[in-house]
């Protein structure tokens, strides 16, 4: 081997044990983070709603085995009992109405064939509470005043449960406006159900 192939041997030797001695430094967490960061996913661009347009983006399916049927009507009442930890960020249970209205709408179901109600209790109370009360108890706006405005104006019924309301102190003072108040949220599932529509709990 000549010096220049020999040079530049050395140079390559000393390059990967560098490399070799430098990776052996890190932790095999941080590895894996770097291996994964060269990674790109693409992700499927979201749906903008129909019903409520600023919440609630859906994804086209395009190869579907169970057919939706578009003549029916649909009659749900979620249960949201989960709230945020973070109190500037929106409830994800509560979009989830959202969602379901727009997927269907964008199915090519008409509104009046989707009847949504929402019954919140637990650690949900917090959500339906009026931007000024909201601000001052945990000293930020509510992210989710436009988000029950929207569902209210679409026809959806929120429905805070009476029990949790008083417990917490809210009324129809501290409330946001659009928010029903029931005897209980078991009262008001019972009741809805009994009117046909299908219980989804969270």
């Amino acid at each position: 081997m000549n010096s220049r192939k020999t040079a530049i041997f050395r140079l390559d030797l000393t390059a990967q044990a560098t490399l070799y001695f430098s990776m052996k430094s890190f932790s095999p967490a941080f590895l894996v983070c770097l291996l994964f960061s060269t990674i790109v996913i693409a992700q499927p661009d979201g749906i903008k709603g129909k019903i409520i347009s600023n919440y609630g983006e859906t994804l086209k399916v395009s190869d579907i085995d169970i057919e939706t049927d578009v003549s029916a009507e649909f009659k749900v009442i979620f249960d949201v009992a989960k709230s945020s930890d973070d109190k500037s960020i929106i409830n994800k249970y509560i979009i989830t109405a959202a969602r379901f209205l727009n997927m269907h709408a964008d199915a090519g179901m008409d509104t009046n064939q989707l009847k949504v109600a929402i019954t919140i209790h637990g650690m949900a109370w917090q959500d339906v509470l009026s931007n000024e009360a909201y601000r001052e108890k945990f000293g930020v706006d509510n992210p989710n005043v436009e988000l029950i405005n929207q569902l209210t104006e679409a026809g959806a019924d929120i429905i805070i449960c009476g029990q949790t309301a008083e417990f917490h102190g809210i009324t129809k003072q501290n409330a946001n406006p659009n928010v029903k108040f029931a005897l209980s949220a078991m009262t008001a599932l019972l009741q809805y159900q009994q009117n046909g529509y299908t219980f989804i709990k969270f």
